[in-house]
């Protein structure tokens, strides 16, 4: 009940105009997003490669409703990347992108050219783009510009999301060789048509997906921060003769930073999700849903003077 209340929240003007306006809003936001600027993200990169940990940047924008809100988008990728190799960071840190962000609800193959466009960049750098995965009415679609995206970049990584009925499935068609897949539990309100509703429910889903990524040749992206599954990714490993490296454990910007680091100093890869930049209400939104725990910690920042 909590979590669907937080995303009809992340949905409602007023609520959104109240917390975007509150001034101890922003500082609240630094625990879950890197900054507004693109030299934030930087500078939060720097400081994650310097400790030993990977890293994938999201640029905050989505729902981009015309073409030149999409062609913003992509410059500011494409900004990003540039920002990225001047400080040698390329090698540490990727990107993720929404194709909502750069016009797929425009027209496809606008978000295709644009997505591409970042994906090049990137190559040219040393780096590769994930495609993020958003609400269920986009996963065909953004299956779909991954097919094309991979023709020409075939490290371009995707997303799945366990929480959908349809993701074991799509985890077997995405299990190849090559194949680079970001296991999360999902974030968005769903019916229960298409998504399972109850934690143990989306576990188990999550738990199926992951063996089935952990077993094929591709390259298993973990993207939780839950201890049991985190454990469970461990004896997978262990137990299919995975090398260290083979896959990665990812982790949001800013959560369990101890387990962050006690991961990699053990030798695995360890991927931290940092987003930046203006638009970061419907994604601390996202984030407070998936953890209603975090909801007391923005309450009692909003009541306390900092």
């Amino acid at each position: 009940m909590l979590r669907s209340t937080i995303l009809l929240a992340s949905r409602t003007p007023m609520v959104k105009r109240a917390v975007v306006n509150a001034p101890v809003s922003r500082n609240v936001v630094h625990r879950f997003v890197a900054g507004e600027s693109v030299e934030d993200a930087v500078r939060a990169t720097r400081a994650l490669v310097g400790r030993g940990l990977l890293v994938t940047l999201d640029h905050l924008g989505e729902d981009t409703k015309d073409a030149g809100m999409a062609e913003a988008t992509t410059k500011a990728y494409l900004t990003l990347l540039t920002r990225l190799a001047d400080e040698g960071l390329t090698s540490g840190a990727e990107v993720s992108l929404k194709c909502s962000a750069v016009g797929q609800q425009v027209d496809q193959q606008l978000a295709v050219d644009n997505a591409g466009t970042v994906c090049e960049a990137a190559a040219a750098v040393g780096t590769r783009v994930t495609l993020d995965m958003e609400d269920h009415t986009t996963t065909d679609s953004t299956l779909s510009i991954l097919r094309e995206l991979r023709r020409d970049f075939p490290q371009t990584g995707a997303v799945l999301q366990a929480y959908l009925r349809r993701t074991e499935a799509d985890c077997r068609d995405l299990a190849y060789a090559g194949s680079r897949v970001r296991l999360c539990k999902g974030a968005y309100s769903e019916p229960e048509s298409v998504a399972f509703q109850s934690r143990d429910e989306v576990d188990r889903s999550y738990v199926r997906c992951l063996r089935v990524l952990m077993s094929g040749p591709g390259y298993p992206m973990v993207a939780s921060h839950d201890p049991r599954l985190l454990a469970i990714t461990s004896w997978l490993a262990e137990r299919g003769h995975r090398a260290k490296g083979s896959y990665e454990y990812q982790f949001l910007f800013g959560i369990r930073p101890g387990e962050q680091r006690r991961l990699a100093l053990a030798g695995e890869h360890v991927r931290v999700y940092v987003p930046y930049g203006g638009e970061w209400y419907g994604y601390l939104m996202r984030r407070l849903a998936e953890r209603p725990a975090n909801v007391g910690f923005f309450l009692r920042a909003l009541l306390t003077r900092s």
